[in-house]
């Protein structure tokens, strides 16, 4: 591993752990996080953005998705 990688994790959702740089093919995981704890909690991370996201859409214009009729 080079040192430009060093202290990378990455969660990868094909085998649902986390792995340092030399693992799956980047399509199939996320990060880079800064530690193993890091990554292992990418999943619950996502969701959170997810549902802050969600929120403030609605927050700016109504319901995401929908069309003015």
């Amino acid at each position: 591993m080079s040192d430009e990688h060093a202290g990378e994790f990455y969660y990868c959702l094909k085998h649902q752990t986390v792995e340092p740089y030399e693992g799956c093919k980047a399509k199939d995981r996320l990060g880079p996080y800064a530690s193993h704890a890091e990554a292992a909690l990418a999943l619950q991370k996502v969701q959170e953005n997810n549902e802050r996201w969600d929120k403030e859409d609605k927050a700016w214009g109504g319901d995401a998705g929908t069309e003015d009729k």
